[in-house]
């Protein structure tokens, strides 16, 4: 989506999928692209290539209820906005209206009481639900409102009725729309204090960047709020502070706790010239950074917009519970004619007892439960990820990371550390102590990642010093040097020896006067967590695969000892998306990687993981960033995709069986409208509770 053409609306007064529905819906209607509906975070996006109506944008969206503000601080609501103040009001008139059934005051049973009792919360209910009723059904896409707002306008037409014309006690409902109302209210306090509950995660993210900073001018400094800092401004955070933007240190040194991002408790040592971001905090020491990265542009930032996007986005199991909540509505509307048909002339019930019937089959009936089932798992499951430094970038990933068939992994830097181990050394016409000296000398002349493994490795404080006249770097050879006494030395690849040399299993090679007097093999370090991630993977059925550009005795070797049986090697970028896309074929594939080269594969998978340490392209191409670089993330995105996906089977099974079970008790007679109300109510906080519980879980 193209930032130029991009429209961002804070949307209030959405509380289930269905409402999202319906303003989606409305804005594909007139044309917009890429339109993207959050109701748990309020916000609408769209984007349009030609002219825009955004007033009339504005406008449709408010003709469906709902409010728009077109900038984040939304203002102070009024009383009646908050649907807590709403419960209240109508609680006050419905206890005393309902305690006529009990209390034995008869000036409670006189109907002109009732109805100035039942008026203003009848009057509530049409302001609240009618309006969202009506609106819905312009749309085209009918709410569970339209359903509440049939069921007490019935009861309240039918005992105004009977007050009119003086028919007596049996038509006399005023408690059951005064109820019904107030009921489906307290569920809306329940579902919103729920909802939001859900978001947390995100929430909590935002507060990180809500901080006062310290900007220096000159000599001066400058308490501002973090949303003032600009590009290029310097700030000075101390201890116990949090840092409020990204930037790079200036001055001085702290030990910074990174867990916000990495899940990581320990604090890491920052020094001059480091990077830091925003939002973590300085456990000991001072620092002054350069802000370079603000506000949309900052990490934390990238990642709030990251996770809004995924928890918004729909798995495949969402579509099934988008279907059935699109047509419910005048499904259930029509069961409640039936009902009322079949009760009133059919079987002889009483007119009254058969409108209450059709009545409690309105009112238990609950669409939003099945709207909640998906998008509420998704986002508590998202947020737990987020937590633990597995950032998901689309809801659609938990369900294929719940049903893997193969992971495949880059090698260097993925499986290993990327640095590189001694295994053997060979010498020859010199002993090792000189061998070591040599090696170290030399190769403290290059930065390949090699070389500077080789340099720690081996040097030592009882070394040889060696001085060289001259010293050159051969790109893709090694290095050449001079000493003071005009020998030669060379150290690089094999190829900067004969054909005929014996060189398997070894890397790296010595010469003096073209005279080969050392062989170094080399191993790549292996992640300590490597070896648990892959004996899990196939404890699950997942198959693990090595895919690398790297040479096949070094891919072998890794495989070896991490038990991987599925080993491609010396695998240019190409290549390696044809073996991706073979493994499609076969199942749902996952491709594990961190480099620019691994870019295409991480594209062309079901499931691209990143590393966060990775490339930015290949950061970008992945739908998975595992930001503290531990494989043991990667478990983390198992369970968290597995405990995810059976909660959204839980909640829909649980949205699916309440109202196959309720419905038919309703039409029998067997729940009366205030109790079916009740029981609509705790629908939605069964299934919203569950998806909470995911928080806490524990994960296997």
């Amino acid at each position: 989506m193209s930032e130029s053409n991009l429209v961002e609306l804070n949307v209030t007064g959405m509380h289930c999928n269905n409402c999202a529905l319906s303003v989606h819906k409305m804005l594909e209607k007139k044309g917009l692209k890429e339109v993207h509906v959050d109701f748990a975070n309020e916000e609408v996006k769209f984007s349009n290539a030609g002219e825009l109506n955004l007033d009339g944008i504005i406008k449709d969206i408010e003709g469906l209820g709902f409010k728009v503000y077109e900038n984040e601080e939304i203002p102070q609501e009024g009383f009646f906005a908050k649907v807590e103040n709403k419960f209240i009001f109508s609680l006050i008139f419905a206890v005393p209206l309902f305690s006529h059934m009990f209390l034995p005051f008869h000036w409670l049973h006189n109907p002109y009481i009732q109805l100035a009792l039942c008026l203003p919360v009848f009057i509530l209910g049409l302001s609240y639900f009618g309006k969202s009723a009506i609106n819905s059904l312009r749309s085209g896409v009918p709410n569970m409102d339209v359903l509440i707002f049939i069921g007490f306008t019935s009861a309240f037409i039918y005992s105004l009725t009977g007050t009119v014309l003086n028919l007596g006690p049996d038509y006399m409902f005023y408690e059951t729309t005064a109820v019904i109302i107030t009921l489906v209210l307290l569920g809306n306090v329940f579902e919103k204090r729920s909802v939001s509950q859900t978001t947390s995660a995100i929430k909590d993210l935002l507060k990180y960047q809500q901080v006062k900073a310290i900007r220096l001018i000159g000599d001066e400094q400058e308490v501002i709020d973090s949303r003032m800092i600009n590009s290029g401004d310097t700030l000075l955070v101390n201890t116990g502070e949090k840092i409020p933007a990204d930037g790079d240190i200036i001055w001085g040194n702290a030990s910074v706790n990174e867990s916000l991002l990495t899940g990581e408790s320990l604090p890491i040592e920052k020094n001059k010239y480091d990077s830091v971001i925003g939002g973590t905090v300085v456990e000991q020491g001072s620092i002054k950074i350069l802000a370079t990265k603000v506000g949309k542009h900052s990490v934390l930032s990238q990642i709030v917009e990251i996770m809004k996007r995924a928890q918004s986005s729909k798995p495949p199991i969402q579509r099934l519970g988008d279907r059935v909540a699109a047509i419910f509505v005048p499904v259930v509307v029509s069961i409640a004619v039936l009902t009322f048909v079949l009760s009133y002339l059919i079987f002889d019930v009483q007119l009254g007892e058969s409108i209450m019937r059709s009545i409690a089959v309105l009112v238990i009936s609950c669409p939003c439960a099945m709207g909640l089932a998906t998008p509420t798992a998704v986002m508590v499951g998202l947020g737990r990820g987020a937590k633990q430094g597995v950032l998901i970038k689309g809801g659609a990933t938990v369900e294929e990371m719940a049903n893997l068939k193969y992971m495949v992994f880059d090698k260097t830097g993925t499986l290993t550390t990327g640095n590189f181990a001694v295994r053997d050394i060979q010498v020859f016409d010199l002993d090792m102590a000189e061998a070591k000296s040599l090696i170290v000398a030399l190769e403290s002349y290059s930065n390949h990642p090699i070389a500077k493994s080789l340099v720690a490795e081996l040097e030592s404080d009882k070394m040889k010093r060696f001085i060289f006249t001259e010293v050159n770097e051969v790109k893709g050879m090694g290095i050449k040097a001079i000493d003071a006494d005009g020998n030669q030395y060379e150290i690089g690849s094999s190829k900067i020896v004969q054909p005929e040399t014996d060189i398997d299993g070894f890397d790296v090679f010595l010469k003096k006067n073209d005279q080969l007097i050392c062989k170094i093999a080399i191993e790549d370090e292996l992640k300590p967590e490597a070896k648990n991630l892959i004996d899990l993977l196939k404890e699950r059925k997942i198959t693990p695969v090595l895919l690398s550009g790297d040479r096949k005795e070094k891919c072998e070797f890794v495989a070896q000892k991490l038990g991987i049986d599925t080993v491609y090697s010396e695998q240019r970028p190409e290549q390696k998306l044809q073996v991706i896309d073979s493994f499609k074929k076969k199942g749902t594939t996952a491709m594990v990687g961190d480099g620019i080269n691994d870019a295409p594969a991480l594209t062309t998978s079901d499931v691209g993981v990143s590393l966060g340490n990775a490339s930015h392209i290949a950061i970008q191409s992945a739908k998975v960033i595992l930001l503290n670089n531990d494989l043991n993330s990667v478990i983390t995105l198992l369970k968290v995709g597995k405990h995810t996906l059976i909660t959204i089977k839980q909640n829909l099974f649980w949205a699916f069986f309440y109202n196959i079970f309720a419905i038919p008790l309703a039409a029998l007679g067997y729940l009366g409208p205030m109790l079916a109300a009740l029981a609509m109510a705790c629908s939605d906080v069964v299934v919203i509770g569950n998806s909470l519980r995911l928080k806490i879980k524990k994960l296997d």
